[in-house]
């Protein structure tokens, strides 16, 4: 049954296809900025009008569609951008919204304010001397209100990233209570303190400034508790998840498979980009086969869709 190719289709167990792809944008202040990330060859901070050229081919490559992050032209302790109805992310869901681009897309807006808060974690900072908290009580509201102005703006789908407690809640409340209760939640349920986050830090402007995450973020020993996460978050009202990463969290992804019937998606993140780029320009690997292996192992796992930077090269591929 593996003699030929047109034999290994006809028996082939999981497909890939360019509408189960998503990705990810970086916007930034500006006109005509292209700005490359150093450590993820093939990305770059956008200005608005760059993200609507990139829209525009992925909707040419039939991708499934957009999630955005935003770089503000400022920061601050609260991260007000992130839920300012003029900030980066919203003048971008209000451009792309009037492009036939969007009529093809799914804009997913991520839900976070690491992006927007000078000390660079994803809530309100309570330090007490050398010592710190994110507060999770207060931070609940301010997801709320960026959710509900993502949602003003244009987005299709609300994604919080954050990890705080309770966020799903708070945000489905609001939505309802705005007006938006047809905008789907997808949470991202089961997000890990990794390593892998490295490159997008660079990419976001979202490194902590002091301090890590663990104190939200997952252990990722823990398999079980991510499953309790998950089981919280689609009790409160998340329609989908997303489990990050991906590849070093495949058990994850296949026990959240088993276990519940909401869509799933799999975050294949920077690190995991970037080191596959870096063996790629090596000549280690073959480009083409190793990424599209990686992605149809994110498929097999379970995730019915997958938010990559692999992307756009993989739809043309498919195509």
């Amino acid at each position: 049954m593996r003699r030929s190719e047109p034999l290994r289709a006809l028996v082939r167990e999981t497909a890939l296809d360019p509408g189960d792809l998503i990705y990810p944008l970086f916007i930034c202040p500006g006109k005509g900025i292209r700005n490359p990330v150093s450590s993820m060859p093939g990305v770059f901070n956008l200005s608005v009008d760059e993200a609507v050229r990139e829209a525009e081919e992925a909707a040419r490559l039939g991708l499934g569609g957009l999630l955005l992050f935003g770089l503000p032209a400022t920061k601050d302790e609260q991260g007000t951008g992130a839920w300012d109805d003029n900030g980066i992310v919203q003048q971008a869901l209000r451009a792309l919204k009037q492009t036939a681009a969007a009529k093809k897309l799914v804009l997913v807006a991520d839900v976070c304010l690491c992006e927007y808060t000078s000390h660079g974690h994803c809530g309100v900072v309570v330090k007490s001397g050398d010592n710190f908290d994110v507060d999770n009580d207060l931070t609940l509201e301010l997801l709320a209100r960026t959710a509900v102005s993502h949602a003003k703006a244009g987005a299709d789908v609300v994604a919080p990233s954050d990890m705080m407690d309770g966020r799903v809640a708070a945000i489905r409340r609001a939505l309802d209570t705005e007006g938006y209760a047809q905008t789907p939640i997808l949470s991202y349920a089961s997000k890990f303190a990794s390593a892998f986050y490295g490159p997008f830090r660079e990419a976001a402007d979202s490194a902590p400034q002091f301090g890590d995450r663990k104190t939200y973020q997952m252990d990722g020993a823990n398999l079980r508790e991510a499953l309790r996460e998950i089981d919280l978050d689609i009790e409160e009202g998340a329609d989908m998840i997303l489990m990050k990463p991906a590849m070093p969290y495949l058990d994850v992804v296949r026990a959240a498979r088993e276990r519940v019937d909401v869509p799933i998606g799999a975050y294949q993140v920077s690190g995991e980009y970037s080191m596959l780029q870096a063996a790629f320009e090596k000549g280690w690997l073959d480009r083409d086969r190793a990424m599209m292996e990686s992605l149809l192992g994110l498929r097999r796992a379970g995730a019915d869709f997958i938010v990559t930077y692999f992307a756009k090269d993989a739809a043309k591929l498919l195509a």
